[in-house]
């Protein structure tokens, strides 16, 4: 824990620079014309929104203004008016060794905090729930709770199928629902906030690559067949977010959507009771009507 904040300390210096999230309206998915990174909802995503605006962008913002005056330079004192004589100049070693060791400076300086970002994004943490994530070769996602109890034959008593919801398969008809285009689930996950999720995902044996991603979460991993991936996020604030299978899987790849609600505890724990006694369609009924009810949500 303790290198863990070491790591978002480093990771934060100079965030200065870096532009806050309230300065977007929270959505949980990237807007129309929308720049910059999706406003961060975990760990993961602060440490990437400071390493991306507190060191990145000043270091090529730098380097493009130092190539543009260069470029200036150059244009104006060996332009063919200005210098009749050319200079018969072949070699210059001061030159040749900055424009060596500088990137090489460069590179390490970006190399170290990225390093610590990738340790914090790999470096599963202690967890307080676990789901199991399964691609599908119907290009659909089949979720699995098995903390919340396992049947005699091994399988998890809460299980689903998420396919892409019919209302936000065309531009139009979702913009009448109002629901996200592409991104809308007819079943979504449900963690509880501030929780620790560990992710174990595979990829039906018979089927192919896939990967399975939330942007606001910072974190991507490969659904592979015949092998079980890790990773994990830590949803800070309720809300819904979106993401996409990231992996080239196929016709259907951008029908492939992910959507997870993190409400919280007393909410988590109706809706898996409710799950385990009336079934999906009642505990996505509770959850729908809690949500509206505790106006969390950014979006429908």
């Amino acid at each position: 824990m303790k290198f863990r904040n070491t790591v978002s300390a480093v990771l934060a210096l100079g965030a200065g620079f870096a532009v806050s999230p309230a300065a977007h309206a929270i959505e949980g998915y990237a807007q129309p014309w929308q720049m910059n990174l999706q406003p961060a909802a975990s760990p993961s995503m602060n440490a990437i929104h400071a390493f991306h605006n507190g060191l990145l962008l000043p270091i090529i913002t730098a380097i493009v203004l130092l190539v543009l005056a260069l470029l200036i330079y150059v244009s104006v004192k060996f332009n063919a008016k200005a210098n009749p004589v050319p200079s018969r100049t072949t070699h210059n070693t001061l030159v040749e060794v900055l424009w060596t060791v500088l990137p090489i400076l460069i590179l390490v300086v970006i190399a170290v905090p990225s390093f610590r970002l990738l340790y914090l994004q790999r470096d599963i943490p202690a967890s307080d729930m676990t789901i199991k994530i399964i691609g599908n070769p119907g290009w659909n996602w089949t979720y699995e709770y098995p903390d919340l109890g396992v049947n005699d034959d091994g399988s998890a008593k809460v299980s689903f199928t998420a396919t892409l919801d019919d209302n936000a398969r065309d531009m139009a008809t979702a913009k009448t629902a109002g629901v996200p285009y592409l991104l809308k689930t007819d079943n979504p996950v449900v963690v509880p906030v501030n929780k620790t999720v560990k992710l174990i995902v595979t990829s039906d044996p018979d089927g192919i690559i896939h990967s399975w991603t939330i942007p606001q979460f910072g974190m991507k991993i490969d659904a592979i067949p015949g092998r079980l991936n890790q990773d994990w996020f830590h949803a800070e604030r309720e809300g819904v977010f979106y993401g996409q299978c990231s992996e080239l899987c196929g016709k259907d790849h951008a029908f492939m959507p992910i959507e997870v609600h993190a409400v919280s505890q007393q909410v988590f724990d109706t809706w898996a009771k409710t799950q385990l006694t009336a079934g999906l369609d009642a505990a996505n009924k509770y959850l729908a009507s809690a949500e509206a009810a505790n106006g969390k949500l950014a979006q429908k």
